[in-house]
């Protein structure tokens, strides 16, 4: 029905109106999340003050701690504690503790994000408003990620801050202190002056003189002093530095800085993994304790024993076949 006025002419049709300059169009219905739901999820998640704080203290406040102890025992006692960074420690982190840390974590945090508005009750809720549902489980992908990324690169960098920072000053091989650097010469002749410590300690595939007194351990923390012995005593030695000489230059006083960026990028890369995996599984199966559970068991169970799987292709280096970037660098022969 068209009205008119009263000069008799027709009233233009009402249009739908176009937007006010400086106003975008609503982007409810898009499927890419925005950055306020991605800012919300991280919120929400945040809010669990217990859930992050059992994280942060296992992923963060544990390395924090014992390197803290560390510290303190080698500054009140060094020659009773030594270094509290080294090579070794930071193996025994990278390779053990942190990825382990970081799955736990990892784990939690993807599972929770992922059943949290499903055992709450706020999905429906959510999608009522015009929300996209792929937006709002794309949406907890970021917003995990930002948390556990952030902890497991915090936990990350104080092993490698300390390793380097903090590391000896001589290198521990088989528990004698030897300079680092050294060339094969200049091993050959530091083993001279040191007969004792390198023909008592190193390793060695000939016979030892059994009336050698051997006062063992030799010390950790401090330098190994020059001991007067025999020409027969320091041409031993200097036999057994020539043959050890390939494993004292394996051994770092801290470990490169190739290997850190390496080894930490495959902590995160493995730690962004289980967050997918543990996001999806609890989103499926709209909870977070069986996730969980199931994501322990194949971490404990079956990695293991897929671990132990032979892989003809990989007899060579059994060290690459696992793909983490230390085993190498423990492993001279797999470079």
């Amino acid at each position: 029905m068209t009205t008119m006025p009263v000069s008799g002419v027709p009233a233009p049709a009402r249009g739908s109106r176009p937007a006010p300059a400086g106003h975008s169009r609503d982007r409810r219905g898009s499927p890419v999340p925005a950055a306020g739901m991605i800012a919300t999820k991280i919120m929400e998640l945040r809010k669990r003050r217990g859930l992050m704080i059992t994280l942060i203290v296992l992923d963060i406040g544990f390395p924090a701690v014992f390197y803290l102890i560390r510290l303190l025992g080698h500054a009140f006692a060094p020659r009773a504690n030594p270094s509290a960074g080294s090579g070794q420690i930071f193996t025994f982190f990278a390779a053990g503790f942190l990825p382990t840390f970081g799955f736990i974590v990892a784990a939690t945090v993807g599972c929770t994000a992922g059943s949290r508005d499903l055992t709450e009750g706020m999905f429906r809720h959510l999608v009522v408003t015009g929300r996209s549902r792929l937006a709002l489980y794309l949406a907890r992908i970021p917003a995990g990620l930002a948390i556990v990324a952030s902890l497991v690169a915090i936990g990350y960098a104080i092993v490698c801050a300390v390793s380097v920072f903090a590391a000896p000053t001589f290198i521990d091989y088989n528990n004698v202190n030897i300079p680092p650097g050294l060339s094969r010469a200049e091993f050959g002749n530091w083993a001279r002056d040191h007969a004792e410590p390198v023909v008592c300690s190193l390793p060695y595939s000939g016979q030892v003189p059994a009336n050698l007194p051997c006062p063992l351990p030799w010390s950790k923390s401090a330098v190994t002093p020059s001991q007067p012995a025999s020409a027969k005593l320091e041409a031993l030695a200097v036999k057994i530095a020539s043959q050890d000489y390939p494993g004292y230059t394996a051994i770092f006083r801290s470990p490169p800085d190739s290997l850190m960026i390496e080894a930490g990028l495959w902590i995160e890369l493995e730690a962004i993994v289980t967050f997918t995996v543990g996001l999806g599984l609890a989103s499926l199966m709209g909870q977070r304790t069986i996730p969980v559970i199931l994501l322990f068991v194949f971490q404990i169970i079956v990695t293991p024993i897929l671990s132990a799987v032979d892989i003809p292709t990989c007899r060579t280096c059994s060290a690459r076949s696992s793909g983490w970037p230390w085993h190498a660098w423990n492993h001279p022969g797999c470079r």
